[in-house]
């Protein structure tokens, strides 16, 4: 006992431990924790019956249904073509790369707003977009599929940064050996390139897949917002503030922030896997 609290009280190579761990846990406790706990609490206040009938609702089931396997899509999506992307980027030299490049961090900067209203004017049946589609019955706008567009573009920046510097430490040489020793490009891809940039991709899929679930500005301009159909679960909380039914909103927070917080452990869990297997990069 005495030998640990010696280890304890041993004095840091770098000073100041007490006091940063002091303003770590304030703003930590200050910033998540309590509001955490309050939405906790206010959830609780409104009993077990009213719980499960709120949890329960087919509309409060529709909705989260939505708001997941939406943004589950759109991360998967952007998981794909965000890797591709960043590839482009750091092993290609063409012009305009670097326009493109900065395009990349559009949705960072453009409000939400805007980006919905962009996104609804392209995509509805008298858009740039949305007409050709029309002739062959295919509606984006108003429906679950336009969630799933407005999800995919607010969340393929998060991948591309998240994957970039990891390709621009990963050096050209290895692709070229393994070309000389007579594999081909799958098997380059697969088992030489994809291992070590398999922890940021994951990465990069919880980041886009949690400003997904949560997304509400740049959705509700899109969705149309028909109960049982395109309402998503940010809205139906802000739907019941409104009705000033505060409980049964942090019901429904609740409920996202549990499933949030178990999908995105499961997938932490895989990362941290991945990494063990394949190293750090």
């Amino acid at each position: 006992m005495t030998a640990a609290v010696s280890r304890w009280r041993e004095p840091s190579i770098l000073p100041g431990f007490g006091l940063a761990l002091g303003i770590t846990v304030t703003a930590l406790s200050l910033i998540v924790l309590i509001p955490l706990a309050g939405l906790f609490i206010k959830a609780a206040s409104a009993g077990p019956a009213d719980i499960w009938a709120v949890a329960t609702s087919p509309r409060t089931l529709a909705a989260l249904k939505l708001s997941f396997l939406g943004a589950l899509f759109a991360a998967a999506v952007n998981a794909v073509f965000g890797l591709i992307l960043a590839w482009v980027l750091v092993r290609y030299d063409f012009p305009g790369r670097r326009l493109i490049d900065a395009a990349v961090d559009l949705p960072f900067a453009l409000p939400t707003a805007v980006a919905g209203i962009a996104l609804a004017a392209i995509y509805a049946p008298n858009g740039w977009i949305g007409g050709l589609l029309a002739p062959y019955d295919i509606k984006v706008a108003y429906t679950p599929l336009g969630v799933m567009v407005a999800l995919i573009f607010i969340g393929l920046p998060f991948v591309v940064r998240t994957i970039q510097p990891v390709l621009e430490e990963l050096p050209a040489d290895i692709e070229e050996a393994a070309a000389l020793l007579g594999a081909s490009r799958w098997r380059t891809v697969f088992t030489v390139l994809l291992p070590p940039v398999l922890p940021a991709l994951l990465t990069g899929f919880v980041l886009a897949f949690a400003r997904a679930v949560g997304e509400y500005g740049s959705v509700i301009f899109i969705a149309g917002n028909v109960p049982m159909v395109s309402e998503i679960a940010p809205l139906l909380i802000v739907i019941r503030l409104e009705q000033f039914d505060y409980a049964g909103a942090a019901v429904v927070a609740t409920i996202m922030l549990l499933l949030s917080f178990a999908l995105i452990l499961l997938v932490n869990l895989i990362q941290a896997s991945a990494r063990r297997r394949f190293g750090d990069v």
